[in-house]
C-alpha cells in the first residue's frame, strides 16, 4: 500500500515515517507540508534520521494522485482540506487530528459517503482498549452511586484541554451510562459548585515531555475503580495509522474509528 504522510515535517510525521520504514505491508510514496516549509525539499528519510528513502518532502497536492491512503495528524482545517482531496481520489484517510468542531465533523462524515475515512483521536491499540473498558464499567454502574473524573496529562506544548483522547473516553462513559454527553454539566478545577449527580469531570496537566497518560477514575461510596493507559512512546500512534489504513482497504466508504478496526464496537 502506497502512503501518504501529512504535516511530514512535525514529530507525528517523522514518526510516521519510520514506522512506515520498517513495516513491509506499505511503502512511503508521499511527504506532504506546507508552502513554505523551511523542510522543502528535504528527504523524508534524512528528517526522520533514518538513510535517504528518495522521498523528497513537497507541497505539490497532485502527490495525492499517486498514492492509496493518507496519514493525516494535522489541523481540523488542515484535515478537512485534505479530506476534500481524499474523497476526489478515493483515497483511504486515516485521521488522528483532534479539535474538530460539530460542523467539521458534520462535513466529514459528508465526505466519507464517497471514501473511506478512519477517524481517532488516539490511534494506539491500549487507549481504544482503556475507552472500550471504561465503557463496559459505566454499563454496570449505577450513575448515581459513582462519580466520574477523567484525568490526563501531556507534554508542556500541546495546546488543546482536555485533549481530544480525555473527550473520546467522557462520551464512552457517557453512552454506557446512557446520557448525553454533549448536554452534560461537566466539573473543573474552577467550578466552586457542589458537584451534580453523575456528572463527568476533567482535569488536565501539561509538563515536560509526558508523551500521554489517561486515567478514569469511578469514585464511589468508599471505593473507586480506576482504568489508566500510559503511553510511552509516539511510534504506538503511528502503528495504529498504518494498521487502521490496511484494515479499511477491505471495507466500503463510510466514516469509522479505531474501535471498528480493533472489533470494539458495541
Amino acid at each position: 500500500m502506497r502512503l501518504l504522510i501529512t504535516g511530514a515535517n512535525g514529530r507525528m510525521g517523522q514518526e510516521l515515517i519510520r514506522a512506515i520504514a520498517v513495516e513491509e505491508s506499505v511503502e512511503l510514496s508521499g511527504a506532504l507540508v506546507r508552502k513554505g516549509c523551511e523542510s522543502l525539499g528535504k528527504d523524508a528519510g534524512v528528517l526522520a534520521g533514518l538513510e535517504p528513502l528518495g522521498i523528497s518532502l513537497t507541497d505539490d497536492f497532485s502527490i495525492f494522485d499517486r498514492v492509496d491512503a493518507v496519514l493525516d495528524f494535522t489541523s481540523p482545517e488542515s484535515s478537512l482540506c485534505y479530506a476534500r482531496y481524499a474523497e476526489t481520489s478515493s483515497l483511504i484517510h486515516v485521521i488522528g487530528t483532534t479539535g474538530f468542531s460539530k460542523e467539521q465533523e458534520e462535513d466529514l462524515e459528508r465526505i466519507s459517503c464517497n471514501t473511506r475515512i478512519v477517524k481517532s483521536s488516539n490511534m494506539s491499540f491500549g487507549i481504544n482498549i482503556l475507552s472500550g473498558l471504561a465503557k463496559k464499567a459505566a454499563l454496570t454502574l449505577k450513575m448515581k452511586d459513582f462519580d466520574t473524573e477523567i484525568l490526563e496529562m501531556h507534554h508542556r506544548c500541546k495546546v488543546d484541554a482536555p485533549s481530544g483522547t480525555a473527550l473520546h473516553l467522557g462520551k464512552e462513559v457517557a453512552k454506557g451510562f446512557g446520557i448525553d454527553f454533549e448536554k452534560q454539566d461537566f466539573c473543573g478545577a474552577l467550578n466552586r459548585n457542589k458537584r451534580k449527580e453523575g456528572s463527568i469531570g476533567f482535569a488536565s496537566l501539561r509538563g515536560g515531555t509526558v508523551t500521554g497518560e489517561h486515567s478514569v477514575i469511578f469514585a464511589g461510596k468508599g471505593e473507586r475503580i480506576i482504568l489508566s493507559h500510559i503511553a510511552e512512546e509516539r511510534s504506538i500512534f503511528a502503528r495504529g495509522a498504518i494498521a487502521a489504513a490496511l484494515w479499511a482497504k477491505r471495507k466500503p466508504y463510510g466514516l469509522y474509528s479505531m474501535f471498528d478496526v480493533l472489533g470494539l464496537s458495541f
